[in-house]
């Protein structure tokens, strides 16, 4: 069993330097509390930036030195870096697309772009340089983007992790950034790619569909052969750790002070850090609202404000700063009185202590970022409640708001919404606080950190396994050795082979998939060879399939097995078959085509087939959805059936199947070497249809009835050149 290796922008400590000396305190943040149970056992570490920067060799040796016993491996950023991949990639671009925030703040330079990759780079050797084969490494969030997919290309045999900590957008939003494709080919190099919500999971995987040439099935991403798992892991917080501070003695000293300098106010509490994605002015808005049309709660309620400094020497940071000073001071001097103010803000850190206090005493915390991939805020309020009182009125647009459906819910845009969901919480009864917040304690106990990191990294293992279930049925080099051992050992042999998508890759045109000169090659090869009977088994019209390979040494089965043709033979079909269906399904066939454009209607002698390759990317499958449950009754007595494809829909006569068609050549001889390579859903047929022993292989490595896989139509070209080579 490997070690586990942490990757995070920031490494779980603070690190002062003074006097040329450094001293260090471990963070009080909540992932490093629940990583702790990770990265401070066996072998494990933790990778990641110290918080300062360190150009001196002899200070860098020192740092290192003084942080191997916590387990921590630092990497080294010059200013420039911290500015370019930090300040400007990592906050100025993708903060704000990933907070819905584009128009308003993003500046795309290719600057920023270029340290970003030179920082992920950094830490990508960081991590090679202590990396060994069984390891698993864990990366988070949005400042490593790119650090999976750079290990992957390196170390392709690593379990790799990623967890994205704030929010993944919408793809209309992604598609903003002109390195899109980039970033998202980084993420795929994870096993596992971790998200807050089920929402966060649904708009990675329509980025990644719709931005790079991948196929994805429910949460599961296929490149080449590998499967990439998308799933939502709500973050939690060491609950144990915020209920057990309000019971320490300097907690409760605090608490009793609180209640006595508050005893004749609501308090309604604010914790956030300085961010235009917290919501704060709208917040602001909506308690001068409050108190404009709810006179009876001036003198009657506080609001204690915390905003936690940050960035501020930023221009729109330090603006929204001054924003704020100013509605807190409108407020302020619209409605205090001699003896009340209505706002208490402060501009500051508070201690761990001082924060548990004033959550244990709150009436309401009040909690509306306009968006938060998760916000903890609202979980160590809720945790923090002992007594099971008070109210928490949490923002929809939180990933926490997910989980505390107990909560007050409200839209943080509406500031009405804001401004009743106060009321409702100042007027609420004791039994009905109780209730609610009983129900959210047992929540946030249960799902907490240490849950959270126990179930990423058991889904984590369990991806691998799929994996490696998966690599044991690949045609590798291995695997063909022995197959072509069985091919030379044989007598007499059969090869049923699709054409589109298998020995050609699929074409926009389906007039433009024609064969070319290399394939008649390995077509002459395989036929050349007295043993083999080879057969083109697909669902193209018997002109088409004529046309291309009536020179040639082949059995063509066409439209899936409506016509049939031996080699220097003529055409034949199933008898019995007619077309007069055809008349009721082409008008609803012609309708889909009118709604959709790019989509069109292929005709053959006995089916019909719905073409939407070229049409806009999910208009298609919702169109071809559509039309299934449009068709799947009026096909159902006619003896007929619908096939989806690879972007088509197929109807035919229910008697037309690969799988009866390949069964009616197999018992012709006595055949000791059955062989069958197909791509989609009709292929399944003759899967099923031929005996246990034959060699049936998939393209794509998608989840098939057939004993092996191959990736692409190259790979069914490699192989089978591989086995028309020398025999005995």
């Amino acid at each position: 069993m490997g070690k586990t290796i942490i990757v995070s922008n920031r490494l779980p400590v603070k690190i002062i330097q003074e006097n040329d000396k450094y001293s260090y305190t471990p963070s009080e943040g909540g992932l490093a509390t629940g990583l702790g149970s990770i990265y401070q056992e066996g072998d494990n570490l933790w990778i990641g930036w110290p918080g300062l920067e360190v150009t001196d060799p002899a200070q860098q040796k020192e740092v290192i030195d003084e942080l191997k016993p916590l387990r921590l491996l630092p990497v080294f950023l010059d200013q420039e870096e911290i500015k370019e991949y930090y300040e400007g990639f990592s906050n100025e671009i993708l903060w704000p697309i990933f907070h819905y925030y584009a128009s308003i703040f993003t500046t795309y330079q290719q600057s920023n772009w270029d340290f970003y990759q030179q920082v992920n780079n950094k830490f990508k050797e960081a991590v090679l340089s202590v990396a060994e084969p069984g390891d698993t490494i864990w990366i988070h969030d949005y400042q490593l983007l790119l650090l999976p997919g750079m290990i992957r290309a390196e170390q392709a045999d690593l379990t790799i992790g990623f967890f994205l900590h704030i929010p993944f957008p919408s793809y209309e939003m992604f598609r903003l950034i002109p390195w899109r494709t980039e970033l998202l080919e980084g993420m795929a190099g994870a096993d596992l790619v971790g998200f807050h919500t089920y929402d966060d999971v649904q708009h990675f995987l329509n980025a990644a569909t719709r931005i790079l040439p991948v196929n994805s099935h429910s949460n599961i991403i296929s490149i080449n052969d590998r499967q990439i798992v998308a799933e939502a892991f709500p973050l939690g917080i060491d609950n144990q750790k915020f209920a057990g501070l309000t019971k320490t003695p300097e907690v409760q000293e605090q608490i009793d002070l609180l209640k006595e300098n508050f005893k004749d106010y609501k308090v309604i509490l604010s914790v956030d850090r300085l961010d235009y994605s917290k919501g704060i002015l709208q917040r602001l808005q909506a308690i001068e609202l409050l108190l404009e049309l709810h006179p009876e709660y001036i003198g009657k309620i506080v609001i204690y404000m915390i905003v936690v400094p940050s960035r501020d020497t930023v221009p729109q940071y330090k603006k929204l700063r001054d924003e704020i000073d100013k509605r807190v001071g409108n407020i302020n001097s619209l409605y205090r009185t001699m003896d009340w103010t209505p706002i208490l803000y402060f501009y500051r850190s508070f201690a761990v202590e001082t924060i548990s206090a004033l959550y244990s005493m709150a009436h309401i915390g009040l909690v509306t970022p306009m968006r938060d991939g998760m916000n903890l805020v609202s979980k160590e309020y809720v945790a923090s409640r002992v007594q099971n009182n008070g109210v928490l009125i949490l923002s929809e647009m939180a990933g926490a708001s997910k989980e505390l459906l107990d909560a007050i819910i409200v839209n943080p845009n509406n500031i009405g919404d804001i401004t009743r969901a106060i009321v409702k919480a100042l007027s609420m009864p004791e039994s009905e606080q109780k209730h609610r917040m009983a129900q959210m304690r047992e929540l946030v106990s249960k799902f907490n950190v240490y849950h959270w990191v126990k179930i990423y990294m058991e889904k984590l293992k369990e991806v691998k396994q799929m994996q490696m279930t998966m690599k044991s049925r690949h045609v590798d080099q291995q695997v063909a050795d022995k197959i072509k051992i069985r091919y030379d050992e044989a007598k007499k042999r059969i090869l049923f082979l699709d054409y589109d998508g298998t020995l050609v890759g699929f074409q926009t045109n389906i007039n433009q998939a024609s064969p070319d000169e290399k394939l008649y090659q390995l077509i002459e090869s395989l036929t050349a060879d007295e043993k083999n009977e080879v057969v083109l088994i697909s669902g193209r019209d018997h002109q088409k399939l004529d046309e291309w390979f009536g020179h040639t040494n082949v059995h063509m089965i066409s439209e899936h097995g409506a016509w049939q043709k031996s080699k220097n033979q003529q055409w034949k079909s199933i008898r019995g078959l007619n077309d007069l269906w055809k008349a009721d399904i082409l008008p609803i066939l012609h309708t889909y085509v009118d709604r959709t454009p790019g989509s069109f209607i292929e005709e053959k002698s006995f089916s019909l087939v719905w073409h939407y390759r070229k049409a806009q990317k999910g208009l298609g499958e919702l169109r071809a959805n559509e039309l299934i449950n449009n068709l799947v009754y009026l096909t159902k007595d006619r003896g007929l059936q619908l096939l989806p494809g690879n972007k088509v829909i197929e109807i035919k006569n229910i008697e037309v199947n690969k799988g009866k068609a390949a069964l009616s050549r197999l018992y012709l001889e006595d055949y000791d070497f059955v062989f069958a390579v197909g791509d989609d859903h009709t292929d399944e047929d003759i899967f099923k249809s031929l005996p246990e022993a034959a060699y049936t292989v998939k393209v794509g490595s998608t989840v098939s009835t057939a004993r092996f896989y191959v990736r692409n139509p190259e790979e069914v070209r490699s192989f089978l050149t591989k086995l028309s080579g020398s025999t005995k």
